[in-house]
């Protein structure tokens, strides 16, 4: 678990999302490509709007992909939300390494990526909360 800080630009993002959604924010990762707002419990339906109307208005002003993801204290349950919609059969930690099994060939693609580039920014997101060294998909 590392101590998180954000930069200006960051804290601007993270401001505009509890603007649209006024739902409880605890972290924001942002990437070329997408932004991942990680929401504490039980807030992911009040961040996504009905319909998904605050996740379209957010995508619309920050011109990047946007994904909400639900906090959990459980590190299986957390990873769970975070993969969504890839479908994780089984999750299991152990030693720091976490192991999870794909429902269907599709998920496994979705839960690893490209050279694994998906894996590895689940990993160092899950990292920001947990003591793990490493997620396996088998």
């Amino acid at each position: 678990m590392t101590k998180i800080k954000f930069d200006l630009n960051t804290m601007q993002i993270m401001s505009l999302f509890d603007k649209v959604t006024r739902a409880n924010l605890k972290d924001c990762i942002i990437s070329d490509s997408i932004i991942i707002f990680i929401v504490e419990e039980n807030e992911a339906a009040k961040a996504i709007g009905k319909k998904g109307a605050n996740v379209r208005h957010l995508e619309r002003s920050l011109k990047k992909k946007v994904k909400i993801a639900e906090f959990s204290s459980d590190i299986v349950r957390f990873m769970q939300n975070l993969a969504y919609p890839a479908k994780i059969r089984e999750a299991e930690e152990k030693d720091g390494i976490l192991t999870l099994t794909a429902a269907d060939t599709q998920s496994r693609g979705m839960l690893i990526g490209r050279g694994a580039s998906i894996l590895r920014n689940f990993e160092s997101i899950v990292k920001r909360y947990f003591h793990i060294q490493e997620i396996k998909v088998i």
